[in-house]
């Protein structure tokens, strides 16, 4: 099985604990130098590895950076290390130097699909979307069978205003894996959130409830039709003619969303 090891942007980062000199500072064939950070007693039987990727789900990432620092000392060519290093230095928002750590790793192992990921990340937090594409376009060459790779490609392309690229990505995850945004919500360090989405949250909103249409998950649809109508989608009747609604356009819930209530008239005191 292929372990994903992957930095995600668009979320609320924890306060960094500790401050370290960045990649870019240093020989970039080099870790950046570490304080010393003593482990728990419940983790210190754990080997390095595992310990280091327990602190990234902990979010503890300046340990996690100290553990995959003295990884790289031990095994300067892991390409793995040098990309959880980034994971730990992007968390912290140091950016530069997690781009270094990523291009290291890429550099090590030309077909390790995680850090082209991420370097998309960096580059979709920077808004220059179209390297973001890029980057995972990369990741889907070296692995075409992993649905947050083409969410993420989704969010690049909506930054681009591409629209239909964005569906289309997001429509071949949701093939990969019905379940793919729900899991999101609860994957740490995986997939740009929808929270770093710009002002267009009603477009958005609206073509990940196509997507959700197209592949006859009523339920999703409904949430995220609703949510592009609450901000204010001025085209949301464009829903009774859009084949790509066709499966859910009859379900009472996609119904109420689409009626138009009327404004009840405000009662007027006599005085």
């Amino acid at each position: 099985m292929i372990k994903h090891h992957l930095a995600i942007p668009g979320i609320s980062f924890l306060a960094v604990l500790s401050v370290f000199p960045a990649c870019s500072q240093t020989n970039p064939d080099s870790p950046p130098p570490q304080a010393a950070v003593a482990s728990p007693p419940e983790t210190q039987k754990l080997p390095d590895e595992e310990l280091g990727r327990l602190y990234l789900v902990r979010k503890e990432y300046g340990e996690a950076q100290a553990i995959f620092h003295k990884l790289i000392i031990e095994h300067p060519t892991n390409a793995v290390y040098w990309n959880e290093l980034g994971i730990s230095l992007h968390n912290q928002m140091d950016l530069a130097a997690a781009l270094k750590c990523y291009e290291k790793s890429m550099k090590l192992d030309k077909h390790y699909p995680d850090p082209q990921n991420n370097v998309g990340t960096i580059y979709y937090e920077k808004k220059r979307y179209a390297k973001a594409v890029r980057a995972y376009n990369r990741a889907i060459n070296m692995r075409a069978d992993f649905a947050p790779f083409y969410m993420n490609l989704g969010y690049a392309y909506f930054g681009e205003k591409q629209y239909e690229g964005s569906i289309s990505a997001f429509r071949k995850a949701l093939q990969i894996d019905p379940e793919a945004f729900d899991k999101a919500k609860s994957r740490s360090g995986t997939v740009i959130q929808d929270r770093s989405i710009g002002s267009d949250r009603a477009r958005f909103y609206f073509l990940l409830a196509k997507s959700f249409a197209e592949a006859g998950n009523i339920e999703r649809c409904a949430i995220y039709l609703k949510k592009a109508k609450d901000e204010g989608y001025k085209d949301i009747n464009s829903v009774k003619s859009d084949p790509s609604f066709a499966k859910v356009i009859q379900d009472p819930a996609i119904q109420d969303i689409l009626v138009t209530k009327p404004v009840e008239p405000m009662e007027t005191t006599q005085q």
